[in-house]
């Protein structure tokens, strides 16, 4: 077992921890897309380097070079830096709908527009707001409150249905919990329950209901296929699963991915946000040195 072994309660610390719990598990995740690779996934057999972080990993930057600057989330920073990222490298797996705002509004449109006109006017409801969150998590983690108020804010900018925004308040108050929780042992289930507490009603909020009647028997295959595991690409069918596998594997950040991985379905989403919540919980000695050393650097 791992537990967290340092004891830095410095925001913006945790949200760079956070940062880069949530680029290794995107990393490492998106190696399974690659077929020949399905047999190294059950086996656990670590695929070679070195691993491509995705525009997981490039939105949650911005949130944390956000909150560096100005200590809350300024939403017109934050459109500013994802436009940035976007434009000097559009080729990180964005998805259709996020290629599109953002180019929009990197050509002059505002993204309050924007945001509100996809999806025929209802905005996004997927787990793009929720993918990138968990440094929010925690930073502010010292305040469920201002999780929650932050966390929207961050989504909306990008999600403006409100189950877009449930997703991103879901994993950003787990990350928070997750750091709350101290190294202690047998906290994922208030974890889950916090979670479950502090999201609005709505799809998401029902399936991390759902999570919490999985008995202690239930596997990873069980819980995806209960609560899915991110094959429609939105907020409710991918956040109660991974908010499911921090809780279940809080304590080991590599049996947490990998278990979170055989889920299937949006492995690089599922396991950014697992890797952008465990690592609260274990800290930075508890992230394995040779699966950092496999994914690509970070920019300074």
């Amino acid at each position: 077992m791992q537990t967290r072994g340092d004891a830095n309660t410095d925001p913006l610390s945790r949200a760079l921890l956070s940062l880069e719990g949530l680029s290794v598990g995107d990393a490492f995740g998106e190696c399974f897309f690659d077929p020949s690779l399905q047999e190294s996934l059950e086996n656990r057999d670590l695929p070679e380097g070195p691993w491509f972080y995705t525009d997981d990993t490039m939105m949650a930057w911005s949130i944390v070079d956000t909150l560096a600057e100005h200590g809350t989330i300024d939403q017109d920073r934050l459109a500013e830096l994802f436009v940035g990222r976007f434009c000097k490298q559009p080729n990180r797996g964005y998805g259709e709908a996020a290629i599109g705002l953002l180019g929009r509004i990197a050509l002059g449109s505002r993204w309050q527009t924007e945001a509100s006109r996809l999806f025929d006017g209802e905005g996004s409801m997927g787990n793009g707001g929720a993918m990138r969150v968990a440094p929010l998590g925690a930073y502010f983690a010292d305040d469920l409150d201002r999780v929650v108020a932050e966390a929207r804010a961050s989504a909306v900018v990008t999600h403006a249905h409100p189950e877009g925004q449930a997703g991103s308040i879901a994993v950003a108050v787990a990350a928070a919990m997750a750091w709350r929780g101290g190294g202690r042992v047998g906290c994922g289930q208030e974890l889950l329950e916090q979670a479950h507490a502090l999201t609005p009603d709505g799809a998401t909020r029902r399936g991390l209901e759902q999570a919490l009647c999985l008995g202690p028997q239930a596997t990873m295959i069980d819980a995806a296929i209960h609560l899915g595991s991110g094959q429609g690409l939105l907020a409710s069918d991918t956040v109660p699963y991974a908010v499911w596998c921090a809780a279940r594997h809080l304590d080991d950040f590599e049996d947490a991915l990998w278990s979170t991985a055989a889920g299937l379905g949006d492995i690089d989403t599922t396991c950014a946000m697992v890797g952008g919540i465990v690592a609260q919980f274990v800290g930075r000695d508890g992230l394995p040195r040779e699966w950092l050393r496999r994914r690509e650097p970070l920019e300074d």
